[in-house]
């Protein structure tokens, strides 16, 4: 079967596979979110202060193995295939979450993180096989509903997490392991191979790390250009959970069932934006114009949550930061187009590397501005100055993405 024909049968199982692993993924992920946090205060003896920096080294320290480990993901699967990239993560999640369950103090749980870290990277190799398996006119529609795969995850992960634990901090852990195993044993027996031998590429180690996997970012213009976009669009979106929760507590009184709710009501959005419309409306009118329609929601989104004086506008800017879900798919698709089929999963590692050096930088940057903009002894109060920061932001990623997709006349 040729890899860009639209998949049935068996591909069509695979696609399945590929979108229930990622649910399951983030779903596993976030199940121990409520727990992790009170597993590591008890481990210190209770002493919250300290389980607090502890835990943001861990938040630190797992984005670091994804910006470290996806470049090596990604060309290991363009060498050997992704099936095996795909199976090796789900077995590895599996055995580390037992290694958490287990885990007699705080640096066992450490190592714990640490792996999980280098297992999670495997996501780019999800998606590199669906841009094997997938024609480019259709990718955006594709990546698209592996967002909302993980937006599920993410949604439904930390309210079961949190039912568990509060039986027992360790049985989200195990509930996780049992899942990913599971998740391995289905994808060994239906899982086929989509990236056929006479497409794969030598193993070079100079691409197999995230400078050399910057390389192939840089190999064309429009790549380099998309790929900044992403980053920025990246870092935009670390503001929503590093502080939404302080944030929508200082300014507006929500507590924890209220922020629940708006955090579900973001998440429902999202998977109906990126799961069922992007693709529809990319067919139609192709994947630059809903790129930039995107991101004109994510600068209005992002602008509303800042500037909202009552909770009511707060509402209101949850679906409209959700449309801005129809950006990343595109930008994705375009990416995927401009460059080679055997250098997909190169170009999902690199994209993986971006992610995680926003991961590790947006924290403390959208943080401490937020703390600042509150502090005392201040000329001016503006609690969403942080939020205001992510629309500028995301304006100049759109403003990028207008100018290197720009159709370009040929010389006469």
């Amino acid at each position: 079967m040729n890899a860009t024909k639209t998949p049935t049968g068996p591909r069509r199982a695979a696609l399945v596979f590929i979108f229930v692993t990622l649910v399951l993924d983030m779903f596993a992920l976030g199940l121990i979110i409520p727990v992790l946090p009170k597993l590591v205060e008890k481990l210190l003896g209770g002493d919250t202060a300290a389980a607090a920096q502890m835990f943001g080294l861990f938040g630190t320290t797992w984005a670091l193995m994804q910006f470290l480990c996806s470049p090596v993901h990604g060309a290991l699967s363009d060498r050997f295939g992704r099936r095996p990239l795909i199976l090796l993560s789900n077995f590895g999640l599996g055995l580390d979450y037992i290694l958490m369950a287990l885990a007699p103090d705080l640096w066992w749980l450490f190592v714990g993180r640490l792996i999980s870290g280098i297992c999670a990277a495997s996501i780019s190799t999800s998606y590199a096989y669906i841009a094997d398996v997938t024609p480019p006119a259709e990718r955006a529609g594709k990546f698209g509903i592996l967002g909302a795969a993980i937006g599920v995850g993410f949604v439904l992960g930390p309210a079961v997490g949190g039912v568990l634990g509060a039986t027992d901090p360790r049985l989200p852990f195990w509930v996780a392991a049992g899942l990913s195993i599971a998740n391995g044993m289905y994808g060994f027996f239906i899982l086929p191979e989509s990236l056929p031998r006479e497409r794969r590429m030598a193993l070079d180690w100079r691409q197999a790390n995230p400078m050399g996997s910057l390389r192939l970012l840089r190999s064309h213009h429009e790549l380099s250009g998309l790929a900044s976009v992403n980053f920025l669009t990246n870092l935009a979106h670390v503001a929503l959970p590093s502080i939404f929760v302080l944030y929508a507590g200082y300014r507006y009184g929500w507590d924890e069932r209220m922020v629940g709710l708006s955090l579900a009501g973001y998440g429902v959005c999202f998977m109906l934006v990126q799961g069922v419309l992007t693709g529809r409306l990319v067919k139609r009118y192709g994947e630059r114009p809903i790129m930039l329609i995107g991101l004109a929601f994510g600068i209005a989104g992002f602008a509303i949550l800042g500037l909202a004086p009552t909770d009511v506008w707060a509402w209101i800017g949850i679906p409209v930061i959700s449309a801005w879900g129809f950006a990343g798919p595109s930008v994705q698709a375009l990416m995927s187009r401009r460059v080679g089929a055997n250098e997909q999963g190169q170009l999902q590692g690199a994209n993986g590397s971006l992610q995680g050096i926003a991961s590790m930088v947006g924290p403390t940057l959208f943080s401490l501005l937020f703390a600042y903009s509150i502090g005392a002894g201040k000329a001016w109060n503006l609690p969403g100055a942080a939020f205001l920061l992510a629309a500028l932001l995301v304006a100049i990623a759109g403003m990028l993405a207008w100018q290197v997709t720009r159709p370009r006349v040929a010389a006469a």
